[in-house]
């Protein structure tokens, strides 16, 4: 129980440096060069096991562009919540907890606001509403560490490298963004009026 709680106490006082991290131009940089590129990479990832799994390789995608957000947000919330002086063993639960949360968020509030399922785990094995199931989770903790050790260390060389360049565009990166997700909200929105039942006439 000590123990625990030491691991907590810990883990809570590495945060706070992080967090004045965020709080800059640079920090705001970082974070958009970092979404954009895992948001390619879980395109990609995602478009390629449909390629796989079903030989197609254009899966329909909630963005117009070639990204997806989820896998955004869940590597930037490792990255910023885990430290080299985190134990090991709350890495590990983050791994798997962090990306099923964004996941079970992500899917949650698209069947909430545009009563749609882009996933649905419904006939696997340990699921829950559809959005997520342990086997996939187990796979996102894996690939999680895979990013954490190795990966991400190679984008933060990258990004050290371009740096003085991306300076000069990511505010334009993140308006892009800003504007795709404004467009998809008005075309699922749009699609979602279209295929509600027209309401009989009075008569």
């Amino acid at each position: 129980m000590k123990g625990g709680l030491a691991m907590s106490l810990s883990f809570l006082n590495n945060m706070e440096f992080r967090h004045l991290e965020l709080i800059s131009i640079e920090g705001a940089a970082s974070i958009v060069f970092y979404f954009t590129v895992y948001s390619f990479i879980g395109w990609l990832l995602e478009n390629s096991y449909s390629y796989f799994t079903k030989k197609y390789f254009f899966k329909e995608n909630f963005l117009y562009g070639p990204f997806k957000p989820m896998y955004g947000f869940a590597p930037l919330l490792l990255v910023y919540l885990i430290t080299p002086a985190t134990h090991g063993a709350i890495v590990l639960l983050l791994c798997v907890m962090i990306p099923t949360i964004v996941e079970y968020v992500s899917g949650a509030l698209l069947q909430k606001l545009f009563h749609k399922q882009w996933w649905d785990y419904s006939d696997t094995p340990l699921q829950l509403h559809g959005h997520i199931c342990l086997p996939f989770s187990i796979c996102w903790g894996l690939l999680s560490f895979i990013c954490l050790q190795w990966v991400h260390p190679a984008f933060v060389s990258l990004y050290e490298g371009i740096g003085s360049y991306w300076g000069w565009i990511w505010s334009a990166v993140g308006l892009y963004f800003l504007a795709d997700l404004v467009l998809a909200i008005r075309k699922h929105s749009l699609q979602e009026l279209l295929t509600e039942e027209p309401t009989n006439p009075i008569q």
